[in-house]
């Protein structure tokens, strides 16, 4: 049974953030991505929550945390919120595993805000350009096109996005618990947001810096992503010569899902 519970709301700067937290011993914090949640680590959160106290939430804008629109919810914000949290938990040096748009979020918040972290687990992240699918750009031009579209449109957009990330399919319950949150109608007005929000410049900003990493790190990619090619990890390596590098077989975009128990051999040889 998934540990995998939002049990709490925290009052951010970008709106109300509902987030969750269990297990026992140092602290570790998870740092989902675009377009997911924090649901999306529910099948390692029991496994990490016997040697670690996980903390997760759903970031302004996704899943069911609040979605303003007169609230800016961009990778910038994001790495704001990212401090945000750590200071409401009273973390100072937690180990930190970062997905997709969670890895450009949780670096500017190490390299642009001071945040220390234990040990850092960079997967199949967003942190070097280009970055997004031929898809991502062309919605992101014409997000105004995409607004108001019939619900079972709509629908179907999400979930075909969703499974252009994946190399092995999900069961339908973790597929609709992924989708469930965009289908309201704040949450598909803000799933067309996010595409118009998204810029290359915040994470060209801190890629100079990516070699002054404060801390151990192993970067953990699924060799086969669709989204981001593995060449891409390769990159970000090169930037980053003092990390480990560990690719996973058969996996796509989203190891925790895809293969949970490759990636917890992964991350386990780090934390």
């Amino acid at each position: 049974m998934s540990d995998w519970a939002l049990t709490e709301t925290v009052k951010t700067s970008a709106g109300v953030v509902s987030a969750g937290q269990t297990g026992q011993g140092p602290d570790l914090v998870l740092a989902h991505g675009w377009p997911w949640s924090s649901f999306s680590w529910h099948k390692v959160i029991p496994t990490l929550a016997q040697r670690y106290r996980v903390h997760w939430y759903d970031m302004p804008g996704y899943g069911h945390s609040e979605k303003r629109p007169d609230r800016r919810t961009s990778l910038d914000v994001q790495g704001e919120i990212f401090v945000e949290m750590l200071t409401h938990w009273r973390l100072c040096r937690p180990s930190v595993i970062a997905h997709d748009f969670g890895g450009a979020i949780s670096l500017r918040a190490h390299l642009l805000h001071g945040c220390e972290y234990e040990r850092y687990v960079l997967m199949n992240v967003v942190a070097v350009r280009p970055w997004g699918s031929a898809f991502f750009d062309h919605v992101g031009r014409h997000v105004e096109a995409f607004q108001g579209l019939p619900q079972h449109i709509h629908r179907a957009i999400v979930e075909a996005y969703i499974r252009g990330a994946l190399v092995r399919p999900l069961n339908d319950s973790d597929l609709d618990r992924l989708i469930e949150p965009w289908l309201t109608e704040d949450g598909a007005h803000s799933f067309y947001r996010q595409f118009a929000q998204a810029d290359e410049k915040y994470t060209a900003e801190i890629e100079p810096s990516f070699g002054a990493v404060r801390c151990p790190v192993k970067i953990i990619w699924g060799e086969k992503d669709p989204w981001i090619p593995l060449e891409r990890g390769r990159q970000l390596h090169r930037y980053i010569p003092q990390a480990e590098f560990q690719t996973i077989p058969e996996a796509g975009h989203m190891p925790q899902l895809e293969t949970p128990g490759a990636l917890l051999d992964a991350v386990g040889k780090l934390l």
